[in-house]
């Protein structure tokens, strides 16, 4: 019971900031920072990086993260813990408040000329570019998948602790090559990537709520 309150907790402080956040990147506070963090990452990673980088834009895309997510889901029903189903519905709210938050705050994604992605794996939203930015999905998606996964490796008491701290460095890892490569790829500003990153943590504590 404790941790369920922790997670439920978690969960409302993380979406309070994010509302919050969002306020503020809708009155372009972090306007300038946005563009310095774009340019200083542009000029300081090798241009070889490109290829890596538009990879992991491509796993993390809507797709590939789904698939995640119903493996979660089922691997959980297996092991009946709870109302594992739910998660499909939090993952789903993710991109409800997604489309609200780029149909509302008013933040034009980086300029074309920034943009460096190269996709190796060709999705029909790939062909599509909103007209704002804010929040990344990749960024929300990475998010609630790896702490989601991070609470489950934890929870196994069977497994032991180096290697649960091994699984967990990787989750880790993978989030931030995640959303450095956003803003290096030119597709999202910094604070598009940290809105992104609040949102799917604060959704993903909500979900660990009912297994």
């Amino acid at each position: 019971m404790k941790h369920k309150i922790l997670f439920l907790s978690s969960g409302i402080f993380l979406l309070l900031i994010f509302v919050v956040f969002s306020y503020l990147v809708d009155k372009n506070v972090f306007r300038q920072f946005d563009f310095d963090r774009t340019v200083l990452l542009q000029d300081d990673i090798p241009r070889r990086l490109d290829d890596p980088f538009s990879l992991f834009s491509d796993i993390g895309s809507f797709e590939p993260m789904l698939v995640a997510v119903l493996a979660i889901v089922v691997f959980l029903t297996f092991r009946k813990k709870g109302l594992s189903f739910l998660i499909v519905g939090f993952f789903g709210l993710i991109h409800i408040i997604e489309l609200y938050g780029k149909s509302t705050v008013e933040q034009l994604p980086p300029p074309q000329f920034l943009l460096r992605t190269k996709h190796l794996i060709e999705f029909p939203q790939f062909h599509v570019r909103s007209e704002y930015s804010y929040p990344s999905g990749h960024s929300a998606r990475a998010l609630f998948i790896s702490i989601i996964l991070g609470i489950i490796i934890w929870r196994f008491k069977k497994v032991p602790k180096i290697v649960k701290l091994i699984l967990i460095a990787l989750l880790v890892g993978y989030d931030g090559i995640m959303l450095l490569s956003r803003v290096y790829l030119g597709e999202h500003w910094t604070t598009d990537v940290i809105g992104g990153a609040i949102l799917g943590a604060s959704l993903s504590f909500f979900s660990t709520v009912f297994y």
